[in-house]
């Protein structure tokens, strides 16, 4: 639990003391594990960790990710114990980092010592990469990446933060969402104008860009993007089939999106004819 007393918030620079204390963690429990190559990385805002074991030629590769910062603690006043003091109570461990990610990284590192004490030696090639950014967008690790493609080379990746479906649900996640980010811009009148005069005349900016929004998914929430798609492997038939019988799918889905299980189908709008209108999808 001594790494959960770690407050390495990322987002936050009077923790840095707590960030690099976390990345030696890390670098201690790889030593322990076996690993005789054991790396603390510098870089332009908190280290990466890494560590490699390549003593099983003609074997496969695997490459383990993860990370050791957190997200910040606040607001402090609703937990119900000190978010970095990590507690036991009714046999569960609450403190901040125990889900994400500390607790995943904590067990793949133990999984990988107790397979080394036991066999003398790791069974296949394994590298490792924990990294302290992941929290604040994981600009060092892009740029490690980058510059070590060789180095991090792997037969396969495993992710070591991700999550199960539910209590008592084992859960292996194969496919992960990426992300895109952009910045729009709209450039409308160069001066307020009054919407007693021009309003519907002129385009308001913030009307178009509602309706570019708007336009980017279809009544299934699907992407409306032309070629969004085609690079996306299909979910096969056989892939479909499991993935609906699991157990509580929809249930643990609402829960943890805090989805309602209703959609708006009519809005009432003022109207100057009858007093009110409506609106339906």
């Amino acid at each position: 639990m001594r790494t959960l007393a770690h407050s390495s918030v990322s987002a936050k620079s009077e923790h840095k003391p707590d960030i690099e204390r976390g990345a030696r963690w890390v670098a201690d429990n790889l030593r322990a594990a076996g690993f005789k190559t054991v790396e603390i990385v510098p870089t332009n805002l908190h280290p990466l960790v890494y560590a490699e074991s390549l003593e099983a030629p003609g074997k496969p590769t695997i490459l383990f990710y993860g990370h050791y910062d957190v997200q910040p603690a606040e607001p402090l006043d609703l937990w119900t114990t000190p978010a970095f003091e990590p507690t036991v109570r009714n046999g569960n461990l609450f403190g901040r980092g125990t889900a994400d990610d500390k607790g995943q990284v904590h067990i793949h590192l133990k999984a990988l010592e107790s397979l080394e004490k036991v066999n003398g030696k790791l069974p296949i090639n394994v590298k490792v990469l924990i990294e302290g950014e992941e929290e604040v967008g994981s600009v060092s690790l892009w740029d490690y990446v980058q510059e070590n493609k060789e180095k991090l080379k792997a037969d396969a990746l495993i992710v070591s933060d991700t999550s199960m479906l539910g209590k008592g649900v084992p859960s292996i996640t194969y496919g992960l969402r990426g992300l895109n980010y952009y910045q729009i811009e709209l450039t409308g009148p160069e001066r307020d104008l009054h919407s007693g005069v021009y309003g519907g005349a002129v385009p308001n900016p913030l009307t178009i860009l509602t309706e570019l929004f708007a336009k980017l998914h279809d009544k299934n929430f699907r992407v409306a993007v032309p070629g969004f798609y085609d690079d996306v492997a299909k979910v096969s038939k056989a892939e479909r089939k499991s993935l609906n019988a699991l157990p509580g799918r929809k249930k643990i889905s609402r829960r943890r999106s805090a989805r309602p299980a209703i959609l708006a189908k009519q809005v009432l709008l003022p109207s100057s004819a009858s007093g009110l209108g409506r609106l339906s999808n």
